[in-house]
């Protein structure tokens, strides 16, 4: 039986709920009225004859007044019909149909929904068969539903708040008046299931093209144009979905983002001439900017289905990568997820006519990779303006390598199970300012993905964060740099390492709530943090994790951006510039992405943004050393 007819046979109110009561019954023959549920109980349950899966089963709350069921029914229906709404689980009470409905009406739906010391436990709404001209807007306040049932009834529109039912992945608008669609409903990238069965649409918007967990999408009773039926029926859902997605009008370009100047009160500033009455030098500031690109081998059409495929290709995206890259000018560019051709037949070829030198290394799997196969791997890429720096060193940090070298990891059974399997890199670049002398170590990093492997992350931080230290103390041993600009007398000695200007840039895929994050920013970590899982790495699980550099993130000044890393599945901070405070300082800072602009987008890449990651950027002034 097709998923239209069994549509079509649905007409009666509620008929989705009192198919699963009956099915959670056990066909015992009892009335089937649907009574209300214990919020504790949650057996699954199904509906039999229908060849279609549902979502949660309903639930109510607790009975404390009667105005909440009945906002939901802008036909002011009587609180009985309500009553109707499919529970997680059935008492097998004595109550009736009219009890039922009643405690129902009592606000069990807004007392669920909105206590905040109560998570809800119903996830589904059956509004089915009822006559509604309209939803009401506290229905869209439920935004922890996973089903919305709204079939047989007279709704000549969908409400454009229907974006903010974001969980939803059922929605059954079959049977209405509907002659179009909402664009918003694009936002609602965890459908897997859309049932426009019989209504009165002559076209869909292209936004449902980054519906990229589509299976089932029923339009058939619909005016629709010849193109988009037979796309439907001969190739299937995702065929009609990537065709709208490729088809879709590019949105507005977001406004630019803001560049925030750090107070100077915050940092000292030096005074313009010395206590002789002598003139100081200029001060030195810089920028620097970390961006994860998304390589190309990444960036499929299985992991980003909702951009289109023009977006997603790599010519296109290349290109706003580096018009983005030129057009900040930072002095220090962190890259990560380049690989090895792009770096070489791209990336340096177009940043070297600019006036920047490069840092390349690829994640260590690529020692074992020969021709077009090592071209592919990706690895991270440190560009510096060579007019205002000159390279000392630079020095490759491989994960794996480290942990082989270390004493105390050799027997260490979760190091060679988890550590191991994972090739994840750092490159140090060691520096110097030309025209003061000064130093700066950079480092740049990509640490491994996986968030079941939080322990892996801690442990690679600290094993990168030991290799700085032994790098910055022995650049601290150079003799100082002699020729200088006009102005500057002497470069600056450094007693060791932690003397000098450092930073540590990358995406380190780690939230501000991390182990990680707090290990970088307050130097050490507890043996016994949450995020090492039990597991076990030498010392660092037996005596805990410290550093010795004074670091923070750049944007601690204002608080992190709301987000890094921006997709349908995460929204988060991932990326950072930790600086030394004791030598540097920030003056200014690249701000967020316009919020009314990732309002109306489900993720990235898309036609503005070139990966899945946003740029970082900072600008950071030398202290006296």
């Amino acid at each position: 039986m097709s998923l239209a007819h069994i549509s079509r046979q649905s007409n009666s109110p509620h008929h989705n709920a009192r198919a699963a009561h009956l099915a959670a019954r056990g066909h015992t023959g009892s009335s089937a009225a649907i009574v209300i549920s214990d919020p504790s109980q949650r057996p699954s349950s199904t509906i039999a004859g229908a060849k279609r899966s549902y979502g949660p089963n309903l639930a109510n709350g607790h009975a404390k007044n009667a105005s909440t069921a009945s906002k939901l029914f802008d036909d002011e229906r009587s609180a009985s019909a309500v009553g109707s709404i499919r529970t997680d689980h059935i008492r097998d009470s004595g109550s009736s149909p009219t009890t039922a409905a009643t405690e129902l009406a009592l606000g069990g739906l807004d007392t669920v929904a909105t206590n905040q010391s109560d998570k809800p436990t119903w996830s589904t709404i059956d509004m089915g068969g009822m006559n509604l001209k309209n939803l009401a807007s506290e229905l869209f306040q439920y935004t922890f539903l996973t089903t919305l049932y709204i079939p047989h009834n007279s709704l000549s529109v969908l409400p454009t708040s229907i974006s903010r039912l974001s969980n939803l992945v059922l929605l059954d608008a079959s049977s209405n008046k509907l002659t179009s669609l909402p664009v918003e409903i694009g936002l609602l990238t965890r459908l897997r299931e859309l049932f426009l069965f019989d209504n009165h649409l002559q076209s869909l918007p292209p936004e449902l093209g980054t519906l990229h967990q589509l299976d089932t999408l029923g339009i058939e009773g619909n005016p629709l144009s010849d193109t988009l039926r037979s796309l439907l029926e001969k190739d299937g859902t995702s065929a009609l979905v990537a065709y709208l997605r490729d088809s879709c009008p590019v949105p507005l370009p977001p406004p630019e983002r803001d560049w925030i100047t750090v107070e100077p009160d915050s940092f000292p500033t030096a005074a313009a001439l010395n206590a002789d009455g002598s003139k100081r030098p200029p001060e030195e500031t810089f920028s620097t900017l970390s961006y994860n690109i998304l390589c190309e081998k990444y960036a499929t059409s299985q992991m980003y289905g909702y951009t289109p495929s023009w977006a997603l290709n790599w010519e296109y995206r290349k290109e706003l990568i580096l018009q983005e890259i030129m057009t900040y000018g930072a002095d220090l560019i962190c890259l990560q997820e380049v690989d090895v051709e792009q770096y070489e037949s791209y990336f340096l070829e177009h940043l070297s006519g600019q006036d920047y030198d490069g840092v390349y290394y690829p994640k260590s799997r690529a020692r074992t990779m020969h021709g077009d196969e090592r071209k592919r791997v990706d690895g991270c890429a440190t560009f510096f303006k060579n007019t205002t720096f000159a390279l000392v060193e630079q020095v490759l940090i491989e994960f794996q390598q480290i942990a082989m070298r270390r004493p105390d990891f050799k027997k260490t059974e979760d190091m060679f199970n988890r550590v191991m399997t994972q090739d994840n890199i750092a490159v140090v670049t060691c520096l110097e300012h030309r025209a003061s002398g000064a130093r700066l170590v950079v480092a740049n990093t990509h640490v491994h993905w996986n968030p079941d492997f939080r322990d892996v992350k801690l442990v690679q931080v600290a094993m990168m964060m030991d290799e700085v230290h032994k790098i910055a103390n022995d650049f601290a041993k150079l003799p100082s740099r002699l020729n200088l600009g006009e102005g500057y007398d002497a470069a600056p000695k450094y007693a060791n390492g932690s003397k000098i200007p450092t930073l540590i840039c990358g995406d380190f895929n780690s939230e501000p709530h991390s182990g990680v994050y707090e290990f970088m920013t307050k130097g050490q970590v507890e043996k016994d943090h949450e995020d090492f899982m039990g597991h076990t790495y030498g010392h660092y699980t037996s005596e805990g994790l410290n550093h010795r550099l004074s670091l923070k993130s750049a944007y601690g000044h204002v608080g992190e951006l709301e987000f890094t890393n921006y997709t349908p599945g995460f929204e988060g901070v991932l990326d950072y510039l930790f600086y030394t405070t004791n030598s540097l300082s920030v003056t200014g800072l690249l701000g967020h992405v316009d919020s009314e602009y990732t309002d109306r987008v489900v993720g990235f890449p898309n036609a503005h943004f070139p990966s899945d990651h946003i740029s970082v950027l900072a600008e950071f002034k030398l202290k006296d050393a």
